[in-house]
């Protein structure tokens, strides 16, 4: 993505991120997931993760995180959905769903998940001032 800048406008960065995306590989993939926290227990201190999870309330947030260590038994990595705009009774209901998935069906859903989390956290960075960024 560094290699392409300057991008002439919003969509053509969100072009690049997609195919960004498109080309990872499965370590690639790994790495990415590693930064991100349960759905649940969002990062101590990182306003940006509490906001993108505030659809979680208090009285789910143990179970999300006991289904979440069983699919983190199953497949490998930490259950990730894109969470803006999503319950957390949303959330309980595709995690206990996906947690049946076979591993290379769940690595798709993944890269689509995580593609939706970048093109939002893009455009907010796009649409933010300097002192709104690190939100």
């Amino acid at each position: 993505m560094l290699a392409g800048r300057p991008y002439g406008d919003v969509e053509a960065l969100l072009a690049a991120s997609d195919a960004a995306m498109a080309a990872l590989t499965t370590e690639d993939l790994a790495e990415a997931m590693a930064g991100h926290p349960p759905i649940g227990r969002p990062k101590p201190g990182d306003a940006r993760s509490a906001r993108e999870q505030s659809g979680v309330g208090e009285a789910l947030r143990e179970e999300l995180l006991e289904l979440n260590l069983a699919y983190q038994d199953r497949h490998g990595h930490v259950f990730l959905i894109c969470a803006t705009g999503r319950t957390g009774e949303e959330m309980r209901a595709a995690l206990k769903e996906r947690i049946g998935n076979d591993t290379d069906t769940e690595r798709e859903i993944v890269r689509t998940e995580l593609g939706k989390i970048n093109r939002i956290r893009l455009r907010r960075l796009t649409e933010a001032g300097p002192a709104e960024e690190g939100d």
